[in-house]
């Protein structure tokens, strides 16, 4: 049961999503969740809108099964599958986040100070805020992060690698810039 609750390394893992991402290309088909939420807008009836949404959603249901999936082996490893340890992280990760007075006992990797909700109003309008802008970023670049790394730079598309540079320096400017700003 350990092979199964335990972290799977980076030589397992690694060459199983190879083999999944080269399944999707080999039937004509392309890796990411963002693309999902055009898709369910479509269903909703947004394409009488925006032209943006008027496409041939029925030929995405594939990748809707994905979310499904993702959702569901997302609960059953929660719920059934994992070993009780707290998870791992790094000491000097920890001292960094207490220091920005994040000091609860960080046991997940969603600390209680940050995501539930103190009544101030504070954590409510950083997570309104860091959605909207996740969201419109995007759309913006395409795709999601895991959708350009897995599909995209797999497709040797230049876009994707400009994206995930970005997404890349975007992220070191919140945690060593603006993270401090908010939290510090």
């Amino acid at each position: 049961m350990n092979i199964i609750t335990d972290p799977w390394p980076w030589y397992i893992s690694g060459p199983l999503i190879a083999l999944v991402l080269f399944l999707l290309l080999r039937e004509g088909k392309d890796f990411g969740m963002s693309s999902n939420f055009r898709t369910m807008c479509s269903i909703l009836g947004a394409g009488k809108k925006t032209s943006f949404f008027n496409f041939d959603w029925k030929a995405q249901r594939w990748n809707l099964l994905v979310v499904l999936g993702a959702i569901i082996g997302g609960f059953l490893a929660d719920t059934f599958l994992t070993n009780g340890a707290p998870t791992e992280i790094n000491p000097a990760s920890l001292a960094d986040l207490q220091k920005l007075g994040i000091v609860d006992e960080i046991q997940s990797y969603l600390p209680a100070s940050l995501f539930v909700l103190d009544g101030t109003g504070k954590q409510l309008a950083i997570l309104l805020i860091g959605g909207l802008l996740i969201g419109f970023g995007t759309r913006y670049a395409g795709g999601c992060s895991s959708g350009h790394a897995i599909s995209g730079l797999s497709n040797f598309q230049l876009p994707s690698l400009i994206a995930i540079i970005g997404f890349f320096i975007g992220g070191l400017l919140m945690v060593h810039l603006i993270f401090p700003l908010l939290f510090g």
